[in-house]
């Protein structure tokens, strides 16, 4: 990220310097992804990333945080013994499924 004052970085997103303290102090809850753009331009700080920030989803892209916070809650109460027979239960069926010709794990129609 570029180091500039408020009026620089304001001047180089094309928008004004009160409206960049506002956003810095979050009294603008949903800046447009226009302006999220001039200002990932401006300020070298990916287009995606501010988005994120700015509570946009990105079609194509899963919410990481909430991918993470799923899998703690499923995991959360494994011991270390049941977290490494879980790990090499996987290992073992990725590569069965490798072996198998499929990249990806098949969805098996119920028995």
């Amino acid at each position: 990220m570029r180091e500039l004052s408020v009026v620089d970085a304001a001047r180089a997103a094309a928008i004004s310097p009160a409206y960049l303290s506002r956003l810095e102090s979050d009294a603008v809850k949903k800046p447009s992804p226009h302006v999220l753009h001039q200002l990932s331009e401006a300020l070298g700080v990916p287009y995606e990333e501010l988005m994120r920030l700015s509570g946009y989803r990105l079609v194509g892209k899963p919410d990481r945080q909430a991918v993470r916070t799923v899998g703690a809650a499923l995991f959360d109460d494994l011991n270390d013994d049941e977290r490494e027979e879980l790990v090499e239960y996987l290992a073992l069926y990725r590569a069965r499924q490798r072996s198998r010709g499929h990249g990806q794990p098949s969805r098996r129609a119920s028995q």
